[in-house]
């Protein structure tokens, strides 16, 4: 329908009048003064000085400090508790003054032109408020701008925001980290809201030392937690118990002097935390005389410090035991700490605690597989070379993993690493104080406070598509190479101090290292295909030149791809620990363990079937008869092919996992606990398709539905029991109740077994398979595991 002319004309009028609107004039505040009142405790005088001195870092501009609000018009930033707002807040002092009953670390900020007052509720409401300032300004050398009025009451809506921060050789950074790195950690932390920080004892499960550490361990732990005092910041102590029997006597009391090593040396310790498990493996009853014992300890030096533990690790049984000692209610037990390896979920557990113990989370947020919250669907390439503590922006992740469960908890400290995990540490800490704020918002805070204005937007958007380059299959994720782009803009736009930023490192690492591994993957993927096609002519040319052909095919990987991004990878590999001590590698950078950050070292890890190929075809050369190599060679070409009417899965490729039941999935169930997800096992030469799997967790079974199966028609399952742990057997069934096969442990080495499937479980012409695994285990609670599966039509 057309409109008629004048209201396209008025409509144009309109938009024009629109678009000359004047925008709103940012408030200059490039020579404001800060105005603080006499009075000031020492940590709000702290959280001052963090303010004069983020603003001078990123401006080169001093600002001056007066006792008093100016005259006039003058720009003016006045900070201070609520209870002496009349005495700083000058004509902002009545729009201030409010209800005495202030929520806890809240705040309130209010503008007029180029002046602002913060009124924090109590000392870290001081803190909290000038780090939302710091957060909103607009800093640029030699200019400070506000670009928008403030008008703002807020306080948080979880009491417990924290990180845990452990000075330990396992970490991919931190243990290279002195005090004066630490402060300013603690500062990017608190500006996003971060009430709390975790240490970790000297005695974990760990190496004694680190060739990276500044200092011995209990002097690090003692200054960190006096630098968190000086904050304000809540000061809790992961602290595993170690020794294996603690129900010896002699083996409490060395405990009980070890750990009062630390309470002694401490200025402050506010909470302590001990795992069931993972390390550790305590018997409930063992474990409970041992805390109570060590909370009367712990309170000689620190009087209001609390105890809380995790049944992390336990089984079934154990739980049971664990739920009988809680219902008792001892009066020294604190609370609850829900983290990996708990069981049952925390909705359950919540059901199953006594009311009067608060629960708090310790999710992991640092590891990308065989973790709490693992990635969901992740391509076997990225999981082979970023392996399990790569970089690892996962905003929207994280607020899912946030918002699913976070309502049966009073808060967290997250469980972290290094410095790996940072947007995500940011991430949960705004939601933290506000879990309806819009990631995207977050991350916008996050670029403009850390990588300056200029990037305000561009650099949160491409922190979104770094999450995205690990959606999917990574050979079809076209955008991988479109979010490299949009990083080599932003790299060829920076300045030399942009360049030496290490958080813009990390996101150009994880940009170049991402398309390398693409086009690694696309040439290998077609090497491979045309090895295979090589092998089909051996009947033709024989077995020997048709395996010495493929042989040749596969070998040309060694001819790297995408040179100049492998390149600047290990520049910036380099540039990374210079910035911030990130150790990429064992050799280069003295990494703990390939496992542990080094992704530097598995760059170039074989992405196809090569190394199993040659391993194959080094076997088949030593059979003397040719019809023997023919028919090796033709079940290789042939390892996918269920036959006419058969169906085959490769599972854990989200591609080729047709028949899969996946469950409620990663939006409702981030942990998996009722859902079957991607798993990862193996390295070294064996097919790709035994590297990953589909993965049920504790007492979940894993599921499979096959339709439209010719009633008629008898059936086999051929299947692969890959996995990482042989030992734990699984059992099979068809329907309800028809034995595919009972218990079995997996065989090894790893190879494809056969079973009969019973007519009676395919004359409906519909195949329902499941599979379970022991019941009640603990630990790590990685249960059935199946990697490749064929249904085979007789």
């Amino acid at each position: 329908m057309k409109l008629p002319v004048a209201l396209v004309s008025s409509m144009a009028l309109a938009a024009l009048l629109l678009g000359c609107r004047t925008p709103t004039r940012a408030a200059d505040l490039s020579r404001a003064v800060v105005v603080v009142p006499e009075g000031l405790s020492p940590r709000e005088t702290k959280a001052v000085e963090m303010l004069r001195d983020e603003i001078q870092k990123r401006t080169e501009i001093e600002l001056p400090l007066v006792p008093k609000w100016p005259e006039g018009d003058a720009a003016v930033i006045a900070v201070g508790p609520a209870s002496l707002v009349e005495t700083f807040a000058g004509p902002l002092a009545a729009d201030l003054a409010g209800d005495k009953d202030l929520p806890a670390e809240g705040f309130r900020i209010r503008t007029r032109g180029a002046q602002l007052a913060i009124a924090g509720n109590d000392e870290r409401g001081v803190l909290f408020g000038i780090g939302y300032l710091l957060r909103h300004l607009k800093m640029t050398h030699q200019a400070i701008a506000l670009p928008e009025a403030l008008d703002v009451t807020t306080a948080p809506a979880y009491p417990l925001r924290g990180h845990q921060l452990g000075y330990r050789p396992k970490t991919n950074s931190y243990d290279a980290w002195d005090l004066d790195q630490w402060e300013q950690y603690y500062r990017d932390l608190a500006v996003f809201g971060t009430n709390a920080i975790e240490l970790i004892p000297p005695r974990s499960d760990d190496a004694a030392t680190s060739p990276h550490f500044p200092r011995p361990q209990i002097e690090m732990m003692e200054g960190m937690s006096r630098l968190a005092d000086e904050y304000g910041l809540v000061v809790w102590i992961w602290y595993p118990a170690l020794d294996k029997d603690y129900g010896n006597p002699e083996t409490v009391e060395f405990a009980l002097k070890e750990w009062e090593t630390v309470y002694k040396r401490l200025p402050r310790i506010d909470a302590i935390f001990v795992p069931g498990g993972d390390p550790g493996h305590t018997e409930p009853a063992h474990m409970m005389n041992l805390l109570e014992k060590q909370t009367a300890l712990l309170r000689e030096y620190h009087p209001d410090a609390e105890m809380w533990l995790s049944p992390q690790g336990f089984t079934t049984e154990w739980m049971q035991e664990f739920k009988g000692l809680l219902e008792q209610e001892p009066e020294w037990l604190a609370g609850i700490v829900f983290g990996p390896q708990v069981r049952p979920g925390l909705p359950e557990l919540r059901k199953l605690v006594p009311e009067r113990y608060p629960i708090r989370r310790y999710p992991d947020i640092t590891h990308s597989r065989q973790s709490q919250y693992p990635v969901p669907d992740w391509d076997l390439a990225h999981a082979l070379t970023s392996a399990r503590e790569p970089i690892n922006p996962r905003p929207t992740g994280q607020a899912t993993i946030f918002r699913v469960l976070q309502p049966y908890a009073i808060g967290f400290l997250t469980y972290s690493e290094g410095c790996n995990d940072d947007v995500n540490k940011f991430v949960w800490s705004g939601l933290g104080w506000d879990p309806e704020k819009p990631v995207i918002e977050i991350l916008r805070e996050y670029s403009r406070y850390f990588l300056g204005p200029a990037l305000t937007d561009d650099f949160a958007q491409g922190l979104l598509a770094l999450e995205r380059n690990w959606q999917g299959a990574l050979l079809t994720n076209d955008e991988v190479y479109q979010t490299l782009a949009r990083f080599q803009d932003m790299e060829a736009a920076a300045g030399l101090e942009l360049m030496k930023n290490w958080r813009f490192q990390q996101a150009l690492y994880r940009a170049y290292y991402d398309a390398y591994v693409r086009a690694r993957l696309i040439y290998e993927t077609d090497l491979e295909a045309r090895a295979m096609d090589q092998l089909r002519q051996a009947e033709a040319i024989g077995a020997l030149e048709a395996m010495d052909k493929a042989e040749a095919i596969l070998a040309r990987a060694d001819q790297r791809v995408a040179t100049d991004w492998r390149d600047r990878v290990f520049e910036l590999a380099d540039a990374l620990f210079e910035s911030i001590r990130m150790q990429t590698s064992v050799g280069k950078y003295k990494a703990i363990s390939v496992g542990r950050g080094a992704t530097l070292d598995t760059v170039d890890v074989p992405l196809n079937n090569r190394p199993w190929l040659e391993q194959r075809f080094a076997a088949l050369r030593e059979e003397s008869v040719e019809a023997e190599r023919l028919a090796g060679i033709e079940e290789i070409v042939d390892w996918t092919n269920p036959g006419p009417g058969g169906f085959y899965d490769d599972l854990g490729k989200l591609h080729a996992q047709p028949h899969l039941v996946v469950g409620p999935g990663f939006e409702r169930d981030p942990a998996f606990l009722e859902s079957s997800h991607t798993g990862f096992a193996g390295f070294g030469p064996m097919r790709t398709s035994w590297k990953d799997h589909a993965e049920a967790m504790l007492d979940g079974t894993l599921k499979m539905r096959y339709e439209n199966l010719d009633p008629e028609a008898s059936y086999k399952m051929r299947v692969v029991y890959a996995g990482d742990d042989a030992e734990k057997p699984m059992r099979c069934v068809a329907g309800d109740d028809i034995e595919i096969h009972p218990y079995i442990t997996r065989k090894r080495p790893i190879a494809p077994v056969e079973f009969d499937i019973p007519r009676e479980a395919t004359k409906s012409g519909t195949l329902e398979l499941t599979w379970h695994g022991p019941k009640g285990i603990g630990s790590n609670g990685r249960n059935v595991q199946v990697s490749e599966i064929w249904i085979i039509k007789k």
